[in-house]
């Protein structure tokens, strides 16, 4: 199952993220990009589990956590049918009031 992983902060170590995916199971890939100009990597990753149990247990205890002073999204990840910029579609995800896990 392919995961993806948002708003992460830059501080984060691609590391330390990737040992915790694998506290969940065994993971198959682990992508993150990199910015062209500047050289740093993007906030967002792309991660791989073979085990899709494993996968939708990082999921869940993962998404909402807070890394380095940024709550992260993690989710299935999908396929953009089409350009999100023509959609139509505006705004993000909407967090709710309640407390951030802590890392």
């Amino acid at each position: 199952m392919n995961i993806f992983v948002g708003n992460l902060s830059r501080k984060t170590e691609q590391k330390k993220l990737l040992e915790k995916f694998q506290e969940f199971g065994s993971v198959t890939s682990f992508n993150y990009l990199i910015d062209k100009i500047n050289g740093e990597w993007k906030t967002f990753a792309f991660v791989e589990m073979m085990n899709e149990d494993d996968a939708q247990r990082a999921i869940d205890e993962l998404d909402g956590l807070e890394i380095d002073g940024k709550i992260i999204s993690v989710h299935i990840s999908r396929w953009r049918r089409e350009d999100r910029r023509k959609s139509g579609r505006g705004g993000g995800r909407r967090w709710n009031d309640a407390e951030p896990k802590k890392w």
